[in-house]
């Protein structure tokens, strides 16, 4: 039996064939049809809230009003798992500080593998072996680069081991439909669909292993945009033109659809984890109903853990439910490494690419696969218990100015400050914890400026998930970059703020006008999460 075989797919690392990880919905689609479909937890063991409890979180996530004084717990974003800050470049690789001495010890056997630097199979280490055949990194740590966020290339020398491009091509109408695509299409969801390249399939390599052939270079090209912001300031925005330069296998099928994302900080997974869905649902107002302009929107993906819908929550677009398919999905894609979730060993070779599937790979011993269920369970509890640091300067006036400022423009619209996670019977860790994340992992319209032109389930060309901004500040001090948004555009937390559009043009146009105390103090407020 092949590793297709075994999962029921024709390819097993499904970016966009089965839209897996990435299928979403519309706002006419399975969130207004049917919300409960998507409230539930299947992944969590939730303790219901009892009706004391309900009234008691509405009391403490209402918003902010009072902005003389730092609120009641809003130095620990992390709740109970909030740790200190490190004075030096591993601030966001602790534990979380409510893990037990147990715990603390399965933690580090995650960040073992985590960091683990995979090799070619065959190999006479046969733990480590089955690496690509094509990958873009031969490690985790090799993207999220001190467990932060990785960087674009700077010029043609430059690597891009941190980021890499997806691809896409519109899918040929009357084709056959995954399991996922009927379900949305039977709920009426009318997102265009896609398909992988048919050569390159959901995602460009730029590595390959000894007698395989690279997919591509990552190129770039940078133009500076000015903008001309009140009070005399000025700022420059840098528009990239993105290319997939070297093509090992020939040209990319007619419409292909490219999309460059960068590694994200790891910091607080597990809490976003156990956020409630109906909680998260709640911020949803896909049809716009109170007229704000501010239209979220719940993404909808497959789990193959759980063989059902769910709420995706992790990766740019919200394409993935769980920290544990999250991984599988990276494990495949960027580093060719099979796991129980992606079992074919090959990753995202497609069968044009018949020389990487006949290639060796590592998957012939007792695990069964590449990364057996133990290793890939280690890498999640890992990724899942990577700490919130706590705030810097929160009742500094100027901070607390700039956390009335950010209110005040309407930016809590998207970046919710507060939920506070489920009562769990297993996570004790992540349970009940009042947190402070900043997003409502919706998927918001960011305009044409941010656009990627390449539809991800239910997500248009131009929407994204709100990005999570707790430890935002201390990305110079661990990454020695100040690189944000989904392809580290922006150079600075004032770029990031100007390249909003879509939703956010009204919170953006208010940015460029408020005086320059203000825009300031705004910047040190986010600095300081």
């Amino acid at each position: 039996m092949t590793p297709s075989d075994r999962t029921g797919l024709t390819r097993p690392f499904r970016t966009t064939l089965v839209a897996g990880l990435l299928t979403g919905l519309s706002a006419s689609g399975l969130w207004a049809a049917d919300p409960a479909e998507l409230a539930g937890d299947p992944h969590l063991s939730v303790v219901p809230r009892t009706e004391d409890e309900a009234k008691r979180i509405a009391g403490v996530t209402a918003p902010a009003t009072d902005f003389s004084e730092p609120e009641p717990f809003e130095g620990n974003p992390a709740g109970a798992a909030t740790v200190r800050v490190l004075p030096d470049s591993n601030a966001f690789s602790q534990f979380s500080a409510n893990l037990s001495f147990e715990q603390e010890l399965e933690f580090k056997v995650g960040n073992g593998l985590f960091r683990k630097l995979w090799v070619s199979a065959p190999s006479s280490t046969l733990a480590s072996d089955g690496l690509g055949p094509l990958y873009n990194a031969r490690s985790c740590q090799r993207c999220h680069l001190k467990d932060g966020r990785g960087h674009p290339p700077e010029g043609p020398e430059d690597d891009a081991t941190s980021m890499f491009l997806r691809i896409s091509v519109p899918a040929p109408e009357g084709g056959e439909m995954s399991e996922i695509e009927a379900f949305l299409l039977s709920i009426g969801d009318e997102t265009p669909r896609t398909r992988p390249d048919p050569v390159y399939g959901g995602q460009l390599q730029d590595f390959a292993t000894p007698g395989q052939t690279a997919e591509y270079r990552l190129g770039v090209a940078w133009e500076e945009v000015p903008v001309t912001l009140s009070g005399g300031e000025t700022a420059s925005l840098r528009s990239p033109t993105w290319r997939a330069d070297d093509l090992g296998y020939g040209p990319l099928a007619e419409g292909a659809m490219l999309s460059p994302r960068v590694a994200p900080q790891m910091i607080g997974l597990g809490l976003l984890e156990a956020i409630p869905a109906a909680d998260i649902l709640a911020h949803a107002d896909p049809a716009d109903r109170d007229g704000d302009g501010i239209s979220g929107r719940p993404q909808a993906v497959w789990s193959f853990d759980h063989h059902r819908p769910m709420l995706g929550r992790f990766g740019w677009k919200a394409g993935a439910p769980t920290i544990r398919e999250q991984s599988a999905a990276a494990f495949a894609g960027d580093i060719g490494i099979s796991t129980p979730v992606f079992e074919a060993p090959w990753g995202d070779c497609t069968e044009a690419e018949a020389a990487c599937r006949a290639g060796p790979h590592g998957d012939g011993d007792e695990r069964g696969t590449e990364v057996d269920a133990e290793g890939l369970d280690l890498v999640t509890f890992y990724s899942r218990n990577l700490a919130v640091p706590a705030r810097r300067d929160m009742d500094d006036p100027e901070v607390l100015r700039g956390k009335q400022v950010f209110h005040d423009t309407g930016c809590t619209a998207c970046h919710t400050p507060k939920f506070v996670t489920a009562r769990l019977e297993d996570r004790p860790e992540q349970s009940f914890q009042l947190i402070w994340p900043y997003t409502d992992l919706l998927l918001h319209d960011m305009g044409e400026g941010l656009a990627d032109n390449r539809p991800e389930g239910a997500a248009s060309g131009r929407e994204w998930r709100t990005a999570p901004l707790w430890g935002i500040g201390l990305t110079p001090q661990v990454n020695g970059h100040s690189y944000y948004l989904h392809d580290g555009r922006a150079r600075s937390l004032l770029e990031a703020v100007l390249w909003h559009g879509g939703e956010a043009q009204p919170a953006r146009d208010r940015v460029v006008e408020m005086p320059p105390e203000d825009r300031a103090a705004l910047v040190k407020f986010l600095e300081s999460l």
